[in-house]
């Protein structure tokens, strides 16, 4: 399985993604910068937090235009596995991937610290080395990580369990709790705390490392490959 770590202009935790796969998984990743055109190569399209191009606009709003989104956009509609995290996530919104969009802390501050979150989808390609509602502990460190949509599109997302982890103590007044979403694939999932920065237990949490086992382990079943070491 390959991966692929996208980086913009302003991104400063696709060093975090890269060393987590490796660590996690010692699968074969690569950066991929913001102008790549053809991300056929790749089975599993990463796009990390930070603050691309400033964040400028709002969060994402520059990034979306970027040439390497519409080939995220194929890899999405191919199957392939997406997931954003932090300003990816916030990215996703922008682009159309995901429903929602990302609003500022109700607290006005940056909030950086560990949070504990429940698993309420283990049904998906990220979530399945998981048990359902399962409590994990995973960081967050975000200024505008507040999740907002319509009723209607909130009804959406529970009616399709795409809601996939909700926070126990709501850092930043997010509608519902929410702390991460999929679109109605599956394929596809958007949160706002940072699993690559939970990968061992030197860092406080290795929570997040079965994020990352899930996905091979997906990828493995559907290709018909032996199971995760």
């Amino acid at each position: 399985m390959k991966f692929a770590v996208l980086v913009f202009p302003g991104s400063n935790c696709d060093i975090d993604c890269y060393k987590a796969v490796e660590e996690a998984l010692g699968e074969p990743v690569d950066y991929v910068w913001h102008t790549a055109t053809d991300l056929s190569a790749y089975d599993c399209i990463l796009v990390p937090g930070g603050f691309s191009y400033g964040d400028y606009l709002r969060c994402g709003a520059i990034s979306r235009f970027a040439p390497v989104m519409n080939e995220v956009t194929k890899a999405a509609e191919e199957g392939k596995y997406i997931l954003g995290i932090c300003n990816g996530f916030q990215i996703l919104t922008e682009a159309g991937l995901l429903p929602g969009a990302l609003m500022g802390n109700t607290s006005m501050k940056f909030r950086c610290h560990d949070t504990v979150l429940k698993v309420v989808n283990n049904q998906t390609p990220f979530t399945n080395d998981f048990d359902q509602n399962e409590e994990i502990v995973i960081p967050i460190a975000h200024g505008e990580g507040n999740y907002y949509c319509d009723e209607e599109t909130l009804k959406q997302l529970q009616q399709n369990n795409q809601i996939v982890f909700t926070y126990k103590n709501n850092p930043n007044g997010s509608l519902a709790d929410i702390a991460g979403i999929s679109n109605e694939r599956g394929n596809v999932v958007g949160m706002m705390p940072h699993p690559e920065r939970a990968v061992n237990e030197l860092l406080g949490s290795a929570d997040g490392k079965r994020m990352f086992t899930s996905i091979l382990k997906a990828w493995r079943d559907t290709h018909g490959t032996a199971s995760v070491r």
